[in-house]
């Protein structure tokens, strides 16, 4: 019986221990410790910048200093190859315009040749047949339909390009009288 009434009192003790400590922990001053800490941390920084003066002085190199370092020369680099980048970009941009425009030029040249080439191709497939005529020789009826047809798509280029036609209006005009003629 003795031993129960002994573990009872250690139980209680235990429980008056515990609640001791809780009552302390609520007398604690939390304002006074968090200015300790803070003023531990501002200490700690205090020596870690004098630590790194120390090592500059004497031109040595730790671990962290050579990875800031590094990672500082990354950042340059790669800032200076964004740049050179964008440099090219520019560059490249620039001269596609330029080959565009010379694109533009180009097809502009190849297009006006081929409007030349086919007014010339009109006008010598009318020309030559009013020649024929003039010649006396005997032209079919659908030939001379073929050349009026001719002659038409050869005024809607002349139109399209903003040219001037004078050079197979006698010639059509000699075609039309053959066609009326022999339309009859």
């Amino acid at each position: 019986m003795e031993e129960t009434v002994r573990i009872k009192i250690n139980k209680i003790e235990r429980r008056n221990y515990v609640m001791n400590e809780i009552i302390e922990l609520t007398n604690v001053d939390f304002s006074s410790i968090f200015i300790s800490v803070f003023i531990i941390l501002i200490g700690v920084k205090a020596i870690v910048s004098l630590f790194e003066w120390v090592i500059n002085k004497l031109g040595l190199e730790t671990k962290w200093m050579r990875r800031k370092r590094e990672e500082h020369e990354l950042l340059l680099d790669t800032s200076n190859s964004l740049i050179a980048l964008q440099q090219k970009h520019d560059e490249d941009m620039r001269k596609s315009d330029v080959y565009d425009e010379e694109m533009r030029n180009d097809i502009k040249r190849l297009t006006d040749l081929f409007v030349d080439k086919q007014i010339n191709d009109y006008r010598w497939e009318i020309i030559n047949l009013a020649d024929k005529i003039a010649n006396g020789k005997t032209i079919s009826k659908e030939c001379l339909r073929h050349a009026i047809a001719t002659y038409e798509k050869y005024e809607k280029i002349i139109t399209e390009h903003g040219l001037v036609n004078g050079e197979v209006e006698i010639s059509i005009e000699v075609i039309r009288d053959n066609f009326r003629k022999i339309s009859k």
